[in-house]
């Protein structure tokens, strides 16, 4: 990083957001955590305990602290997953999946938006997934990431003379709890993840993070409307079937 910003992280106490959350405090930078719980170890700035499946209170809080906070970026790491095969897939669960997944995204950028065009500056960044490929057992987890990518261009498209980036960082299987709660180890499933990863190993979160890193930083201020597949290989021509 070039100078001190200020950085809002949805789903910032733990996993890959507390990895970018630790990485950006190292640089000297300001950020602010979000997250339905506090992290159990100490967080490297401010954080704020928001139900995200909460609109009313996702639209309040990120106005709250956009008018308190000189807000130069937005990463919208918060996700939700609900591992089903297709026939078990209800209306509910989907709409569920793309409300916790999208809607905070959509309303913490619109939050930060004026004071950015503003300022001429700005970084928002969308945390995707390598599912937007196509993997089983996530009907709704693969479409809400995949509207995440498809944001990712439309803002892009829309901010482009404004001094403001988008782009999307698309992990693949990474040691999280998220990840975990549905491949626990020796399971099938995560010996069929292990077996399309041409790395043969999970990521790490602050593996991810350092590319969202990358992507807020002054030397990325040329790439825009782009997704970033960190993944061990995973997305180049290999099936996670």
């Amino acid at each position: 990083m070039n100078q001190q910003r200020t950085f809002i992280i949805t789903g910032a106490s733990k996993g890959i957001g507390y990895a970018l959350s630790q990485r950006l405090a190292a640089d000297g930078n300001h950020v602010i955590g979000v997250a339905r719980h506090r992290p159990p170890q100490r967080f490297p700035g401010h954080f704020v305990t928001l139900d995200v499946s909460d609109g009313a209170a996702v639209r309040q809080t990120m106005h709250r602290l956009n008018a308190e906070f000189r807000i130069d970026g937005v990463i919208n790491n918060v996700g939700l997953v609900r591992p089903q095969w297709l026939p078990e897939v209800t209306p509910d669960t989907l709409d569920e999946v793309l409300a916790v997944n999208l809607h905070p995204a959509l309303l913490a950028t619109q939050a930060a938006l004026p004071a950015m065009q503003a300022r001429g500056w700005g970084r928002i960044i969308n945390i995707a997934s390598v599912t937007v490929l196509g993997v089983p057992q996530r009907t709704a987890y693969a479409a809400a990431k995949s509207a995440l990518v498809s944001f990712t261009r439309s803002w892009a498209l829309e901010l482009a003379t404004q001094g403001i980036t988008v782009n999307a960082v698309a992990p693949g299987p990474t040691e999280t709890a998220l990840f975990r709660a549905g491949n626990p180890p020796g399971s099938d499933s995560e010996q069929r993840y292990l077996a399309a990863i041409p790395m043969k190993r999970f990521a790490t979160p602050d593996e991810i993070a350092a590319a969202a890193q990358f992507f807020l930083s002054d030397q990325a201020s040329f790439i825009t409307g782009q997704t970033l597949y960190v993944d061990g290989g995973a997305s180049v021509g290999v099936s996670l079937l």
